[in-house]
């Protein structure tokens, strides 16, 4: 298998699982499931936190899902859950026993933490490809070769 199609497969499958993981939450969000709600109120941020975070997940989600938007909803997504980390770190903790989560939320945050900073530096690598000038990298082969000459 060719490394374009390695690369092509790895970046659906960590755009996919991070929009599917953002997704699933939004039902609980949109419907004031009591866990969000119990989430937001501890962090005072009810309702509208747990509104606006939603629909920044739903936006994350469908730039990952578009090929050519997939940075910026890899920006988004990270951005959106580098703050559900971090309150699980300072004002929520990892488990909320009291919702019945043993830590599972906050692994699925870095499960999405992860998938979208891969996702973001595979589309700066392809960006990086894209937009390389033959020149350049003509002149970085010769000159890696020992080919390449000085005026004296």
């Amino acid at each position: 298998m060719k490394q374009s199609t390695t690369i092509l497969f790895l970046s659906w499958g960590l755009r996919g699982l991070a929009a599917i993981i953002l997704l699933q939450t939004l039902y609980f969000k949109f419907t004031a499931a009591p866990e969000s709600v119990y989430i937001f109120s501890t962090l005072n941020m009810e309702p509208w936190g747990r509104i606006g975070s939603g629909i920044a997940e739903l936006i994350a989600s469908i730039l990952l899902l578009i090929p050519s938007t997939a940075a910026y909803g890899a920006l988004l997504s990270l951005g959106v859950i580098s703050g559900a980390i971090f309150f699980h770190l300072t004002k929520l903790g990892i488990a909320l026993p009291l919702v019945g989560d043993n830590g599972e939320l906050f692994a699925l945050a870095v499960i999405v933490f992860i998938a979208s900073a891969a996702t973001l530096y595979l589309e700066v690598l392809k960006y990086q490809r894209s937009h390389q000038s033959p020149n350049s990298t003509r002149t970085s082969s010769t000159a890696s070769s020992g080919m390449a000459t000085t005026n004296r």
